[in-house]
């Protein structure tokens, strides 16, 4: 019986501290969203990651609320093979304007859904000399 209701407190005091880092989130329909990228392990990985990346895609129009902790979405074209509907950990609400928010016109993908990066123009070429080996290194 002790040990049942020291469990019980040790449960208790836990959740109490994981209730103080989460935030509830609700969203109204018709509301825009940013979409996390990171969750699409399978889906979509823009290839490398890097801080540089966009974290989050969109905005996105919230379409419908599915139970308590999800969402439909009305995705672009370019995501059409992604299922529409995503859990609230996966968005977040978007307060900046259309042009500020970064979106998928400018990116291209494959047809596994990879991020495809074409590069420009050649700004440099040189040749790195090791000991017994040169490494071409091309700035794009």
């Amino acid at each position: 019986v002790q040990i049942k209701q020291r469990m019980q407190a040790t449960r208790d005091r836990q959740k109490s501290y994981a209730d103080l880092k989460r935030k509830p989130m609700e969203f109204q329909v018709g509301d825009k969203v940013m979409l996390k990228v990171s969750p699409w392990k399978g889906v979509v990985r823009f290839g490398k990651r890097g801080k540089l990346n966009p974290r989050y895609v969109g905005p996105f129009k919230v379409l419908e609320r599915v139970r308590d902790v999800a969402y439909k979405l009305d995705l672009f074209e370019e995501l059409s093979r992604v299922h529409n509907t995503f859990h609230v950990s996966n968005l977040k609400k978007c307060h900046a304007d259309e042009p500020l928010a970064v979106s998928l016109d400018g990116l291209h993908f494959d047809d596994k859904l990879h991020f495809v990066e074409k590069p420009v123009e050649i700004l440099d070429r040189e040749v790195k000399q090791l000991k017994r080996s040169r490494i071409p290194l091309v700035k794009v």
